[in-house]
């Protein structure tokens, strides 16, 4: 599984032959520049989406619940997840927490619509969390994980994303459940393993960026190295004038044609002078003229 929040992401990762995507609410920090997923909202996540969906035709698509478009009610849980489906043409939707979400995924399940959960880290709950901190490095609270996913897999959900715990604890609970995992951040013994776009393909290249891209995220490419190289050969091409060359310049008059705009702007240019020196004239017989020379 791999995020995509736009067309071309998700062109990308369908023609990859990637089996998920998933239009995360990492949008928010990603694309949108917030510091948090807790900002973005449903109408955000539907426009996203509807992007992601015109690009992956073949690839599932799960889209993501945000933060407090499911907690409030069950109803509300409902009537959000259903737009998922209608208005953004997702596959699935995808909610945070365990056994306090139970009865959510059972609704949302009930009423038609496939349900991926998400445990260990849960980025909309990090006021709770205190912070991105890795879960389930205790024996209780990693028993506790356990418990959530044998919850979340009673409630209908058909696949459990976990995140940012242990490999030990992830390979518990992927031993545990009779229906998939996907990892992040939680070794090699999931079902499956997710991973944001643009950080495994090195999207972006600075400092900030540099030292904020989790430790569990591999990079298979530098694409930020390249792109800032090309936008900065561009800028030197036009400060130089180099760029548009005649090679990229392909649009091209009839000699007759171009004669004749050359007369048509020099006529132009010639009625401008006139107009100017008239101008000139009249102000010079008129008082104004003089009260600008006293000036």
């Amino acid at each position: 599984m791999v995020t995509a929040y736009d067309y071309p992401s998700a062109l990308h990762v369908d023609l990859a032959g990637i089996d998920i995507v998933l239009c995360g609410d990492s949008v928010a920090m990603v694309e949108l520049g917030y510091p948090t997923t807790q900002p973005v909202d449903m109408e955000q996540m539907l426009h996203h989406c509807k992007a992601v969906a015109r690009g992956a035709k073949r690839s599932l698509i799960v889209g993501d619940m945000p933060f407090g478009s499911y907690e409030v009610s069950e109803e509300l849980a409902m009537t959000n997840a259903f737009r998922f489906i209608k208005e953004g043409f997702t596959d699935a939707v995808k909610i945070e927490g365990g056994r306090d979400r139970a009865n959510i995924v059972q609704k949302i399940v009930k009423g038609g619509i496939a349900v991926m959960g998400h445990i260990g880290l849960t980025p909309q709950a990090i006021s709770v969390l205190g912070g991105f901190r890795a879960q389930g490095r205790t024996a209780v609270k990693a028993r506790r994980l356990v418990d959530d996913a044998l919850a979340l897999q009673d409630a209908g959900a058909f696949a459990v994303v976990i995140e940012c715990v242990p490999g030990p604890v992830a390979q518990a609970i992927t031993n545990a459940l009779e229906i998939p995992t996907i990892g992040i951040g939680a070794g090699p013994h999931t079902s499956g393993q997710v991973l944001v776009y643009h950080d495994m393909l090195g999207m972006t290249s600075h400092p900030h960026h540099e030292a904020f891209v989790p430790r569990f995220c591999k990079r298979y490419a530098q694409l930020g190295d390249a792109i800032r190289s090309g936008l900065e050969a561009f800028k030197k091409d036009v400060e130089e004038g180099t760029f548009p060359s005649e090679a990229y310049s392909p649009y091209k008059m009839p000699k007759e044609e171009l004669d004749a705009f050359l007369t048509l702007m020099a006529k132009d240019a010639a009625v401008r002078k006139a107009q100017a020196e008239e101008a000139a004239e009249r102000l010079k017989q008129s008082d104004e003229y003089e009260q600008i020379k006293l000036y």
